[in-house]
């Protein structure tokens, strides 16, 4: 009988404890999604790059371009801003920029926009093929809006970003108008 007390009141404690709770992210959670598992475009250095060369850091993958004239350069000041917060911990983080026109951003202008940001950002492009590939992948939205000339013309985008954890499984959208700390916070979970 006292064995039977014993473990009743043991149930009891164990119903009383708290459980862990999920992870609260910020952004979007879309563990297990059927999309984003790849990626193979040339880096702001001519280094073939996969998304593979990153596991073991927490990846952010934004699709932008250099002549943007708010969300790209805002959201990469965001990002830097991000990293900040991190403080030691992002060097665990590694920041991707895949740019949506690789007609204007070359090699030359990627490896001047996307570091002028963090030294550790990479820009990856691709040619007009494995751009419309990439972006497909990763359901990205992209249309050129025709300006006053051939080469004055802007690029409507998806303006928000794909997190991928450590082990390179695509975990987060974070929409555009997350702050820093929003995003430094979704991040720590992941780290």
């Amino acid at each position: 009988m006292k064995k039977l007390f014993i473990f009743a009141f043991l149930l009891m404690l164990a119903a009383c404890s708290p459980a862990q709770a999920p992870a609260a992210f910020n952004a979007t959670d879309i563990t297990g999604a059927e999309f984003g598992k790849a990626l193979t475009l040339t880096d702001h250095n001519g280094k073939l790059r996969n998304l593979s060369d990153f596991k073991g850091k927490v990846v952010t993958l934004f699709f932008g371009y250099t002549h943007c004239p708010d969300v790209c350069p805002t959201t990469m000041s965001d990002l830097k801003n991000t990293m900040k917060l991190l403080g030691d911990k992002s060097n665990e983080v590694q920041v991707l920029f895949v740019t949506v026109d690789p007609e204007r951003d070359t090699q030359a202008v990627l490896a001047q926009f996307v570091p002028s940001f963090d030294s550790r950002f990479i820009g990856l492009r691709g040619n007009a093929q494995e751009t419309k590939q990439t972006l497909g992948d990763f359901k990205i939205f992209y249309a050129k809006v025709a300006g006053k000339s051939k080469d004055d013309y802007t690029v409507d985008h998806s303006a928000g970003m794909y997190v991928f954890d450590k082990e390179g499984k695509i975990r987060l959208y974070m929409n555009y108008g997350e702050t820093p700390a929003e995003m430094a916070s979704d991040i720590k979970q992941l780290l």
